[in-house]
This record gives structure tokens, sequence and C-alpha cells, in this order.
């Protein structure tokens, strides 16, 4: 079983959480018939995102056998057969079909606009798999548009309308862990003496004055998003506080990034680092201490 969910990585979805996002700055985290939608449209992309991983790992199967960590990939190590992933694609994108489908009943007047995130998240990154993930800059754009494409998906959903200093924040938010990971990928090529084409439009100095840059916008796009009238208004005024957090957390990753390198996935350092791990939690404690009980 263990060979199988490392084939849909399932650590990945995690970055899928971003549904979410809509349901709890609208305060209705509670409200039962909307979290349902939610987790409805959190299954679906961890449904299309693992179709895509697994699409992924069988046309680079020859060039991950050639790598330090990917080799160790179910398909590219051979733990997995191509006619097994097959299969289980197929499977895959039929459940993807059948739930869209069934969706109708509960989506209505926003199930076309839900099924068109949907198709173009699956277009974009078939796309990115087999072209785009090769062309320095592009690649990075596109992983950002995926997160921005998860939290209208939640807003369709749920039928929450999002700022658009949200949608921005997310997109910044989102191009910091993707040129944090180009600029592990950029440290491991130097160490290992492998490179690959994607990293021939990136060097060291390039990622490291790229992620400054969007770690300083994210703070911005986060401030003006706790100071805008709507936000003022929904919350309590004093939201603007819970920046504090967010400034340690990139912080944080920052000194992760330039310091000590760990920055191959992204997603493990919010798995392993306690001092990120402990300021999210303030975080969401501060914001749910505004949104639910701001009185």
């Amino acid at each position: 079983m263990k060979k199988y969910l490392k084939l849909l990585r399932i650590e990945q979805w995690v970055k899928n959480s971003f549904v979410f996002l809509p349901l709890f700055f609208s305060g209705n985290i509670t409200h039962y018939d909307l979290l349902v939608r939610s987790i409805f449209a959190f299954i679906m992309f961890s449904f299309v995102a693992s179709s895509i991983y697994i699409i992924n790992d069988y046309s680079d199967i020859e060039s991950d056998r050639k790598h330090p960590d990917k080799k160790d990939r179910p398909l590219a190590s051979g733990a997995i057969s191509k006619s097994t992933a097959k299969i289980i694609l197929i499977i895959l994108l039929s459940l993807i079909a059948v739930l869209m489908f069934l969706s109708r009943d509960f989506l209505l007047d926003n199930f076309w606009k839900f099924a068109s995130i949907i198709g173009f998240y699956f277009v974009m990154n078939l796309a990115y798999t087999f072209k785009l993930k090769h062309v320095a800059i592009v690649d990075v754009m596109i992983i950002s548009i995926g997160f921005v494409l998860r939290v209208l998906a939640g807003g369709y959903a749920t039928g929450i309308l999002i700022s658009q200093w949200a949608i921005l924040l997310t997109f910044v938010l989102a191009l910091v862990l993707a040129i944090g990971k180009r600029r592990g990928e950029l440290i491991n090529a130097q160490i290992s003496g492998r490179t690959r084409k994607s990293l021939d439009g990136y060097n060291v100095q390039f990622a490291d004055i790229a992620l400054s840059i969007s770690c300083a916008l994210a703070i911005v796009c986060y401030l003006m998003f706790t100071l805008s009238p709507e936000v003022q208004q929904r919350f309590h005024p004093r939201v603007f506080y819970t920046v504090i957090f967010v400034v340690f957390a990139f912080l944080r990753y920052l000194q992760q990034t330039l310091v000590y390198n760990k920055t191959e996935s992204p997603t493990k350092i919010i798995y392993k680092d306690r001092y990120i791990q402990v300021t999210l939690m303030l975080w969401l404690a501060a914001f749910l201490l505004q949104i639910y009980f701001k009185k």
C-alpha cells in the first residue's frame, strides 16, 4: 500500500488545502453544507493532482532513475509497473469524471465555473509536464497559478467571493515556494554535478534576488489584505497584528532557504520545521479569535 500512496504523492495533497481558505476567511468554517463543498473541492484537486503526478512520473522514468532522490519513486525504482500505473490512472480519471457529473446537483449555478477551473488546471499541468516545466520563469508562474486556481475553486464550490488582495497574496506566496524549490535544485545540482533543462535559465544569485522580492511582496500583500475595508469590517480591526506571525514565518523560511539550503521540497519544511509549525498554529489561533470570537 505504501508504494501506491507514494505514487499518488499523498503528502503533496497538503497543497490542496488552499481550497478551504475562502471558507475559513469568510467565517463560515462551521457551516456544514459549505464545509462539505470545500471537502469535495479538496478531493477533486487531490485526484487531479495525483493523476498528473502519475503521468509525470511515467514520462520521466529514465531521467528520474538518474536523480539522487527521484530514483526511489515507485515507477523509476520498478516498485510499480507501467501497466499498473496506467490502470491506477484510468481509475483516477474515471472517479474525477463521475464526481464531476454528480456535483451538478449541489454546485448549481457555479458548476461550469468549478468544472472550468478543474479542466484548466488539468490541461495546464499536462502542458507543464511535457513542455513548460523546462521553460525558466514560466515554470514557477504555472505553479503559482495552480494555487490561485485552488482558491478560486474553493470560492466557486462554496459561492464565496474572494478579494483581489487574497488572490494576489496566494499567487505571490506560491511564487515564494516555487522559487525556493528551484534554488534548492540549483544547490543540489552544484553538489551532484547533475542538472536539467529547467534550471538552464536560473542561477543561485537570480534565485536569491527573486526569492527576496517575492517574500517582500507577499508580506505587503498580506498587510494590504488585513487593512482592506472588507476585511476590517468582517473581522476585528486588530486583525492586522497577525502580520507579525507572517513576517516571522517568511524570515524563518528565508533562513532555511538561504542559510541551510533546505529548499528541495518546501512542503517538507512545513512538515518538519517546528518554528514554522508553531508560527502557523499561532497565526491560525489568532485568526480564529478574530473571525469567530471578535466580540
